[in-house]
């Protein structure tokens, strides 16, 4: 029988750990301290595994039943849910901790899928001459816009407008992908946007 928030709100905490289930391996986990925790209870590769949803009420019946289903989507296309979860927050903290140049090469593998592949050699090739040397190394949270500045500045005093003009708009578009501590204003008032 499917639970419903009444039956959550009316339920008390006991002497030990009970379950109430919702189905489809969904139930709400009633601890003693009153605390109530959604778990999702699935078989992946024979063995049996819990999915943490989160802690009720601020995960509330619906949430839960959504989280849920996208779990079930996750192993219906062969994904066990726990490791695709342990894989995204690991891509996030190497992203948020991680240097300018990692950030920029997934950004690159992102969008190769849609370009040529000599478009995206030349991208790439672009990073590596004049980006990388410079700031790559440098941790992506850390990346001012005068760093950025100072890259395409050096590249144009090589009399390669054109060049300064597609790293200037790569770098806009790497940027955008990890949240930078400042606004990009200065590239406006570099004078390189328009070339």
């Amino acid at each position: 029988m499917k639970l419903t928030d009444t039956a959550i709100k009316a339920a008390r905490p006991a002497e030990k750990p009970y379950k109430l289930f919702d189905g489809e391996g969904l139930y709400l986990l009633v601890n003693p301290d009153g605390s109530r925790w959604w778990r999702f209870k699935y078989r992946y590769a024979g063995k049996e595994k819990l999915l943490a949803l989160g802690t009720y009420p601020s995960v509330g019946l619906k949430k839960a039943r959504t989280r849920r289903g996208e779990a079930r989507d996750l192993l219906t296309d062969g994904i066990d849910p726990s490791a695709a979860r342990k894989a995204e927050k690991t891509a996030r903290v190497d992203r948020e901790a991680g240097s300018f140049e990692v950030v920029a090469r997934e950004w690159h593998a992102k969008q190769s899928a849609t370009w040529s592949e000599s478009h995206a050699a030349k991208e790439l090739r672009q990073l590596i001459l004049h980006v990388f040397p410079r700031i790559g190394s440098k941790p992506v949270r850390e990346v001012t816009s005068r760093d950025l500045l100072d890259v395409l500045q050096r590249i144009e005093a090589k009399g390669r407008g054109e060049t300064a003009h597609r790293v200037r708009r790569s770098l806009g578009t790497i940027c955008g992908l990890a949240p930078l501590p400042w606004a990009g204003s200065d590239l406006n008032r570099s004078g390189l946007v328009g070339q």
